[in-house]
C-alpha cells in the first residue's frame, strides 16, 4: 500500500501463502539484505506465515542479531556493502552448524552462489525471490543440484534492471517516494505506478555447459 504522504510504502503479499513454518520444520528465520524495503517486505510475509523473524542489513548486524537470538533458517543476500553474504554464511555455520541457509543472488552472481551451496547453503535463488520461492527451496531439502560445468546465464532484461534500480534508490531514500522520484528524474506519480507493479519475471534458467570430455562420452 502506498501512503499518501509519500514518506514510506508498505508492500503486502498479493497471493495466498503456499508454505508456512510447519512445512519447513522451523519457526524462526533471519533475513539479511542491505535493501531495506525488500527486507521489510519479506519480513512481513514471513511473519504472516508463522515465523519469528530477525532482520539485518549487513554482516556485522547479522552476527550481532544471530548471536543474541539464533534462528533455524537464514536468507542471505550475496552482495552487500562490506563483507559478503558468503563470508556471513561461513560464520553463521560456525556459530550454529544446524542453521539452514538460502543464498539470494543478483545477475552475474551464479558462480559465487554455487560456491555458497558448496560451502553449506541449502540452495540459492535469483533475486527478487518472494516468501514462497524461499520456503519452497527450504522445503525441497538439503541436497540441491549443483552444476559441475561452466555456467552460462542470460543477461537481465531492461525491465528487471529498472525494477531493481528503482527499489534500491527508494531504499536509499528511506522509502521517501518524492525524494526517490527526484533522484530518478521522474514524476512522483510515475514512480508510484512503477512501484505498484510486480517484479519482472526471472530470465531463463542458467544453462550448464558441459566439459568437452563429458560431451564425448
Amino acid at each position: 500500500m502506498l501512503q499518501s504522504d509519500g514518506k514510506s510504502i508498505m508492500m503486502a503479499e498479493e497471493s495466498t501463502p503456499m508454505y508456512g513454518s510447519n512445512d519447513v520444520g522451523a519457526d524462526s528465520i533471519l533475513l539479511v539484505d542491505d535493501t531495506l524495503i525488500l527486507r521489510d517486505r519479506l519480513a512481513m510475509a514471513m511473519r504472516q506465515r508463522g515465523f519469528r523473524v530477525q532482520t539485518a542489513g549487513n554482516y556485522e548486524e547479522a552476527i550481532e542479531v544471530f548471536r543474541h537470538s539464533p534462528t533455524d533458517l537464514a536468507v542471505l543476500d550475496l552482495r552487500m556493502p562490506g563483507r559478503s553474504g558468503l563470508d556471513l554464511l561461513r560464520r553463521l555455520l560456525q556459530m550454529h552448524p544446524r542453521v539452514r541457509v538460502i543464498m539470494l543472488s543478483g545477475f552475474g552472481s551464479i558462480p559465487a552462489s554455487i560456491d555458497a551451496v558448496r560451502a553449506g547453503a541449502v540452495n540459492f535463488l535469483s533475486k527478487p525471490a518472494d516468501a514462497d520461492d524461499i520456503l519452497a527451496a527450504f522445503h525441497r531439502g538439503d541436497e540441491p543440484s549443483v552444476p559441475t560445468g561452466e555456467v552460462s546465464f542470460p543477461a537481465p532484461s531492461l525491465a528487471r534492471n529498472e525494477w531493481e534500480h528503482i527499489h534500491r534508490v527508494l531504499s536509499d531514500c528511506g522509502g521517501n517516494i518524492s525524494e526517490a522520484a527526484r533522484r530518478l528524474g521522474i514524476h512522483r506519480r510515475s514512480l508510484q505506478r512503477k512501484l505498484r507493479k510486480r517484479a519482472p519475471e526471472d530470465p531463463a534458467t542458467p544453462e550448464v555447459i558441459e566439459d568437452q570430455e563429458t560431451l564425448c562420452d
